[in-house]
């Protein structure tokens, strides 16, 4: 960050956007003809955000799950070669649970 910026004493609001932008947002694209198209945006559960670069290697979902999916693999391998290492996480999928 530049030196001239000095945020002493602020204290920034993390996530204030958030609500609204779940709730969805209204777009208006005013024509050259003068005629106003109305848009609406929501944001559904579970949707995420793909930057443009993330975006130009995945055509839809089902893609970008595998890839998910795929990644999560090597997670779990990398994970079970380290020796003496426990990995503990809040929500495991069922899936990835031990079965007894």
């Amino acid at each position: 960050m530049k030196s001239e910026y000095n945020f002493t004493g602020r204290k920034g609001e993390g996530g204030k956007y958030y609500k609204a932008y779940r709730q969805g947002h209204t777009v208006h694209i005013h024509e050259e003809d003068g005629t106003v198209t109305t848009q609406y945006f929501s944001l559904e559960d579970g949707a995420v955000m793909l930057e443009p670069d993330v975006r130009a290697y995945f055509s839809d979902s089902e893609t970008v799950n595998a890839a998910l999916r795929s990644f999560i693999e090597l997670i779990k391998q990398s994970i079970s070669r380290l020796p003496n290492t426990t990995v503990k996480m809040r929500n495991p999928p069922a899936r990835w649970r031990k079965r007894e």
